[in-house]
């Protein structure tokens, strides 16, 4: 349980107990990131479902707040170096890396993170209208598999803390999660669009970016947590 344990401390600010682990053992907790997606969906939704009990806004806030609060806004600041590199780059790679680096928010990150924000806030309050709480609990844990094929199946941007999961995923990881993936499936359908949301991301940072990093991993994340909120208040829609 180790991997777990290194990967809910990598992943988020819940309180876990202290270890000490190489550099390959860290790599390792990658093969958990899904694990821990379950973890912060259980209690997102939880926070839905309370702040629910008074109306849908407020149970939407709550559930934002505490998915915010639980991630430490990690991959938010992820989105945020993405938009900032993406959008002052102009196909310049050395000003995309040197951007990508710089720890100061520029106007294309607020945006972009002001609107993730809200996209969220939006998509969680129409989804607990309509009580979709399996399908809200079932999100971050799609999200976070994404940075196992993302690490395999593109190349590093740079020598970071992206490139020390570049081969810590095995064919036997794939396999678990994706049945996984295909069992959440039946309890939320619309994580089915899940390989797709990964497929366009991968796509879109190999064209624009030219490769992986922690950034693209967090800012994936986000990015298809909404795509998947949106997927699911389709579908609910439809039905």
């Amino acid at each position: 349980m180790k991997g777990l344990i290194v990967a809910i401390q990598f992943l988020t600010r819940l309180p876990t107990p202290r270890l000490t682990v190489s550099s390959d053992e860290f790599a390792a907790s990658m093969r958990w990131f899904p694990a821990v997606g379950l973890i912060v969906g259980a209690l997102v939704a939880g926070a839905g479902w309370a702040g629910a009990r008074i109306d849908p806004w407020t149970g939407a806030l709550t559930a934002l707040v505490l998915w915010v609060a639980v991630t430490g806004a990690l991959h938010l600041d992820g989105l945020g170096d993405i938009a900032d590199a993406s959008g002052a780059a102009h196909k310049d790679r050395e000003r995309l890396l040197t951007v990508l680096g710089d720890p100061h928010a520029g106007s294309f990150a607020v945006v972009a993170i002001a609107l993730q924000l809200m996209a969220k806030l939006v998509l969680l309050h129409a989804l607990l209208d309509r009580q979709a709480f399996v399908a809200i609990a079932l999100i971050p844990f799609a999200a976070r598999i994404g940075p196992l094929v993302w690490s395999r199946a593109l190349p590093d941007l740079h020598a970071g803390l992206g490139s020390r999961f570049r081969n810590a995923v095995r064919p036997l990881d794939f396999l678990i999660w994706g049945l996984a993936l295909i069992a959440a499936a039946w309890a939320s359908p619309s994580l089915l669009v899940a390989p797709l949301v990964f497929l366009l991301w991968g796509w879109w940072l190999s064209r624009k970016i030219g490769g992986i990093s922690g950034d693209g991993h967090g800012a994936g994340i986000e990015i298809g947590e909404s795509l998947l909120l949106a997927a699911a208040l389709l579908l609910a829609h439809l039905a």
